[in-house]
């Protein structure tokens, strides 16, 4: 798992964050981020396919250093989505992204985690946020 970086695919147009083929995981704290890590990298997801998402990460990449102001009004719902992941970093979660650009992939990750402490989750698809856990 590497740390997350964010790069210019994973925004809108105007800037809101949305990482298109990449699934947003939130759980209580760092180890259970990174055991889900390590139980996905033991059946085979690979260490690039994951990103680890500290709430500083949260704070700076996906609000923005000058934070919720920075996120523009959007027609859809990925504003919200990443006010909803802020808020759970805000509390001390962390994340876990994995890359899963097609609907094997997710429905892989789903199942091998379905047993982790996940807290909230969305996919990233073209056009559609989906709800792992809300």
């Amino acid at each position: 798992m590497r740390p997350f970086q964010l790069d210019s695919g994973m925004t809108t147009m105007r800037g809101t964050f949305y990482p298109t083929g990449w699934m947003v995981l939130m759980f209580p704290g760092e180890q259970q981020a990174r055991d889900a890590a390590s139980l996905l990298a033991r059946q085979g997801i690979g260490e690039d396919a994951m990103m680890f998402l500290t709430p500083a990460d949260v704070r700076q990449h996906i609000l923005g250093a000058v934070g919720d102001d920075h996120i523009v009004p959007s027609a859809g719902t990925e504003g919200d989505t990443a006010r909803k992941i802020a808020d759970f970093a805000s509390q001390g979660h962390h994340g876990l992204m994995v890359h899963v650009p097609h609907q094997e992939d997710a429905d892989r990750v789903t199942a091998l985690l379905k047993d982790a402490p996940i807290s909230y989750g969305q996919r990233y698809r073209k056009l559609v946020i989906e709800d792992i856990v809300a």
